[in-house]
């Protein structure tokens, strides 16, 4: 019995996988909000303690850089330790890894109706893969080809410098440096970016903010509220603001790409793909993507798909312990 988790800013996932002839079947799963808990031994013990099921062992995709057994979480005040986790599950190990780690883990068990492809590629692909996730924070990752098998590894490119692209972008740079110091491209593609480059908009008189538009960021999600808005075309201020943030998440998957040569597949994954299938599967986000000058024609060899399974780090997580458990 595998207890796996996938541990977000906004929710932990947890769940129990029954593991027989290599196959993963799903016992029980739980979904807590992480900012309503202290720490996420609270939420493994409510968990643990609330099932008839004890594990054998353990694995947590966390959203932050894992070193040496621990992580202190990028978009929560945590501080999680493998250690102590392991300890109170009374358990051998109880493996952290990336939480976009995780999700790598789980591609090789995709099913075609777990992906969408922006794209038409032509023949087999083979090669590295490259992973990006936009949800509370931007995570990426990538697998690297051996001639055989793919390995995971795990990357914090999402807070590497963001590079502006023409006028506007400068402009939302300078807004933004002018608010947090450095800019990463987390500061425009995740939730809170998103209403970053909302902000952004409005503030520099690019459009006039509604009043019912406000009145609802006041009592929801503000991005949540920004791109139902845009993709209903209710705002056109949010309708700007989805095609800058669309624009530079294409750019920037463009770029990771580019960086692992992920001639194996570019998978786009977390919680806000899916949501935004309309406008990722318009023009805007693969032109984006491609436009990286003399690379074109790489670029144009590199299948692009969005995972719509939202369960994939928690089957990874599941996957990485049974493997990493038989080393």
């Amino acid at each position: 019995m595998i207890l796996a988790g996938d541990i977000g800013g906004t929710h932990a996932r947890l769940a129990f996988f029954d593991v027989l002839n290599g196959h993963y079947s799903l016992v029980s799963a739980s979904v807590f909000p992480s900012r309503e808990y202290a720490g996420l031994d609270q939420i493994v013990t409510q968990f643990v303690d609330s099932s008839t099921m004890h594990p054998t062992s353990a694995c947590f995709g966390i959203a932050g850089p894992v070193t040496n057994g621990r992580v202190e979480t990028s978009n929560l005040p945590w501080v999680i330790e493998s250690k102590r986790l392991a300890d109170e599950l009374n358990i051998k190990n109880a493996l952290l890894i990336n939480d976009l780690e995780a999700t790598a883990w789980g591609i090789g068990a995709l099913s075609p109706s777990d992906v969408v492809a922006l794209n038409d590629i032509k023949g087999k692909p083979v090669g590295n893969q490259a992973i990006i996730a936009a949800g509370t924070g931007l995570g990426e990752a990538g697998m690297f080809w051996d001639g055989t098998d793919h390995h995971v590894f795990a990357s914090e490119g999402g807070h590497a410098d963001f590079a502006p692209r023409n006028d506007l972008e400068v402009e939302l740079f300078r807004y933004l440096h002018a608010r947090f110091g450095h800019v990463s491209y987390e500061r425009i593609l995740s939730g809170p970016g998103l209403v970053n480059v909302y902000h952004f908009l409005r503030d520099t008189n690019r459009g006039t903010e509604p009043k019912w538009l406000l009145d609802e960021m006041r009592h929801a999600d503000p991005a949540a509220v920004i791109s139902k808005a845009a993709l209903s075309g209710t705002c056109s201020l949010s309708e700007q603001a989805l095609d800058l943030f669309i624009s530079v998440y294409g750019a920037e998957t463009g770029n990771l790409a580019l960086k692992y040569k992920a001639t194996g597949g570019v998978f786009l994954a977390g919680g806000i793909a899916p949501k935004l299938l309309p406008k990722l599967t318009s023009s805007l986000f693969m032109k984006a993507f491609l436009d990286k000058g003399r690379m074109q024609h790489l670029m144009e060899s590199m299948p692009v798909s969005v995972i719509t399974n939202d369960s994939l780090a928690l089957l990874g997580a599941a996957r990485c312990a049974v493997v990493k458990s038989a080393v």
